[in-house]
């Protein structure tokens, strides 16, 4: 886009609301209001106080650690059983297989949760369906505790990803309503680097906890949400904001920029109770917004599935990428069957320790200065693309740390070289999971829910499936042929559809245009 048309697509104000242009709608950000470094903030801030962007900085940065939080235990508690699985076969009198599926019914839960929860979230609130669901997992997850039968115990465990599941589009939902758009990369980093750490240090604590006994585990799981819901009651705010109703009667920032129209005050026709003014457990609808239906959610995923930048995407992350990490979480124990329980969780080191790396020196920040650095050279317009070149040397890392780890099991080297491959495997995943957020919401911005959705959804039911394949996949053919497949399809899938994107995406976005909704509080 040129600097010419990009100051031909930038909002008209008309009593001080923003008219949010297609362009934007599609991949690009060129706005009025100044921002760090020249590049233009989206959304736009009011001078309202009860703005969840103009909260102190303490708290967003603590509601942002509550729904890290929230996210950490999302997939904590799909892995935290691993280690115990020779005491829970002992106890139902079931098969490895059976035992595996313990691990893919949350993974289920936390693929229908999203549906049900997200639209829920636009009608009343964060805060309330954040709390609604934690009491839902923590209540689960005691019965998970006290589950006399197998089936007992499996639907336990569903419950327990139904309550969670919030945490993944609501959590997201928040991060958006908190933060500017140019500071995505780094939440959206964190917020990532929540569920991975989850998943892998659930097996490394769960191996401790099962010295006790399989009993613990989950009780132990039941103390951390128990946590999670006093820093709810306490700590997090409501942070749904009517937006556009309150730019309507607000400065669109306390001083507005010299070059820019000045901004009109409108007296407000009612005032109305937002975020931090709504009763301590709001049941009723926040008022100022127009709510989705209950079934919006669902529609929209259906309707997702017409937008090719998010599907490719999404589709081709989830399907030949991230599920194998499930294989490599749930074959380690029988990777290292001479090792006691605690020293298999251990064994997760190298894939903590990639993760972080990954994180501080490799993913959202560094995604965020690339983004930066690439809109100067584009007349200070970011467009969607710029997000993906993290993903070439993710896949890189992933593949060959897959393929290492399999032929390093099935010859037996030294167990350090396993951990140095699993380092790599959880860097590239770490990686490529903070880009590929990253760019399916820059693609449309004002629909965040909607794509985070789409891509919860669908990155837990790879979770779901991956169980009930991998068990015959591995006693047929073996370490080395299972893990070395794995990384050769994400080599030879990822980078040409990461090709595709970066050459079709923008004409793909114009092709299409935006979905005809927005989020509720744009609308």
């Amino acid at each position: 886009m040129s600097k010419e048309e990009a100051e031909q697509n930038q909002p008209s104000i008309e009593k001080g609301v923003p008219a949010y242009d297609n362009q934007h709608e599609i991949g690009f950000v060129k706005e009025y209001t100044p921002a760090k470094d020249g590049i233009e903030l989206h959304p736009k801030p009011t001078a309202d106080p009860l703005d969840p962007l103009n909260f102190p900085r303490w708290q967003k940065w603590t509601a942002l650690g509550v729904v890290m939080w929230m996210y950490f235990l999302f997939t904590y508690i799909t892995t935290t059983t691993v280690p115990s699985f020779p005491l829970l076969q002992e106890q139902y009198s079931i098969t490895y297989s059976q035992v595996n599926w313990t691990v893919a019914l949350p993974a289920l839960g936390l693929s229908v949760g999203p549906l049900i929860w997200s639209s829920l979230s636009d009608i009343y609130g964060r805060r309330i369906i954040l709390i609604t669901g934690t009491t839902i997992a923590l209540v689960a997850t005691i019965g998970s505790a006290v589950a006399k039968k197998y089936s007992s115990y499996m639907a336990a465990r569903f419950f327990q990803g139904l309550g969670v599941a919030p945490a993944s589009t609501v959590g997201m939902a928040v991060v958006n309503d908190l933060f500017f758009e140019h500071e995505r990369g780094q939440k959206l980093g964190l917020w990532v680097l929540a569920i991975d750490m989850g998943l892998l240090v659930g097996p490394l604590i769960g191996g401790f906890v099962s010295l006790v006994d399989q009993y613990w585990v989950a009780w132990l799981t039941a103390i951390l949400f128990a946590v999670l819901l006093v820093a709810e009651l306490l700590f997090f705010p409501e942070t749904l904001y009517p937006r556009r109703l309150m730019l309507s009667q607000l400065p669109t920032s306390p001083k507005p920029h010299p070059n820019s129209e000045k901004t009109v005050t409108v007296p407000a026709s009612g005032d109305i109770a937002r975020t931090r003014q709504l009763p301590f457990l709001n049941i009723w609808m926040v008022p100022g917004i127009e709510h989705p239906k209950p079934w919006d959610t669902l529609v929209r995923f259906i309707k997702m599935w017409t937008f090719p930048n998010v599907v490719v995407a999404v589709m081709v992350y989830c399907f030949s990428w991230y599920w194998w990490i499930m294989s490599v979480i749930t074959y380690l124990p029988l990777a290292y069957p001479n090792y006691r329980p605690q020293i298999q969780g251990l064994l997760y080191g190298g894939m903590i320790l990639g993760t972080l790396f990954s994180e501080i020196l490799c993913s959202g920040t560094l995604g965020d200065w690339i983004i930066i650095k690439l809109a100067k050279n584009n007349n200070n317009v970011r467009v969607a693309e710029m997000r993906l070149w993290l993903l070439y040397p993710a896949v890189v890392i992933t593949s060959v740390g897959l393929i290492v780890w399999g032929i390093s099991v099935d010859k037996g080297y030294h167990w350090m070289v396993g951990q140095v491959a699993l380092f790599l495997v959880a860097a590239g995943i770490q990686m490529g999971n903070t880009a590929v957020c990253a760019y399916v919401v820059d693609c449309y911005p004002l629909h965040a829910m909607s794509v985070i959705s789409f891509y919860v959804v669908l990155l837990n039911l790879s979770a779901f499936a991956n169980p009930f394949y991998i068990a015959p996949w591995c006693d047929t053919v073996g370490f080395t042929w299972t893990f070395a497949t794995q990384g050769i399809i994400t080599a030879f899938v990822a980078i040409p559809a990461t090709c595709a994107l970066h050459v079709f995406g923008k004409g793909w976005r114009e092709w299409r245009g935006a979905p005809e909704w927005i989020s509720p509080e744009y609308a």
